[in-house]
């Protein structure tokens, strides 16, 4: 009689960056299997790297007259 009937507290939250048309695309793809090709990317990088590395090597080994 003295004190307020507590009541649960009630929340209007939505998210700000939500696209349902997305949504439906996201679920789409993962239900047929389609998954990004970052493996591809990655052994095309390591390869690069590798080139970049043994041109340095070599052009070291030259400038500095490493074989006789």
């Amino acid at each position: 009689m003295f004190f307020k009937k507590i009541k649960p507290r009630r929340f209007e939250y939505q998210p700000r960056y939500y696209d349902p048309n997305q949504d439906q695309e996201e679920r789409r793809k993962r239900k047929l299997g389609f998954k990004k090709s970052q493996k591809r990317l990655k052994k095309k990088g390591s390869l690069l790297y590798y080139v970049i590395i043994f041109i340095i090597v070599l052009y070291l080994i030259i400038r500095f007259g490493g074989i006789k």
